[in-house]
């Protein structure tokens, strides 16, 4: 892999990140309040899935 692909799929993710925000910004900040509200255990699961389902689709697709 690149460089180059590396900060594309970067950008592309901080983009992706940024319309949440930007569009909706009210209903992000009650998203945020509602996630830390959240059991730690259950935020964790979370956390790991998407982290094994990233690196799977970077296998998959390299």
């Amino acid at each position: 892999m690149s460089l180059q692909l590396i900060m594309l799929a970067i950008g592309l993710m901080l983009v992706i990140e940024g319309i949440g925000p930007f569009l909706f910004p009210n209903r992000w900040r009650a998203f945020l309040k509602e996630i830390s509200n959240q059991n730690q255990r259950l935020l964790q699961r979370v956390g790991g899935s998407l982290i094994i389902v990233g690196v799977i689709i970077l296998i998959i697709f390299s």
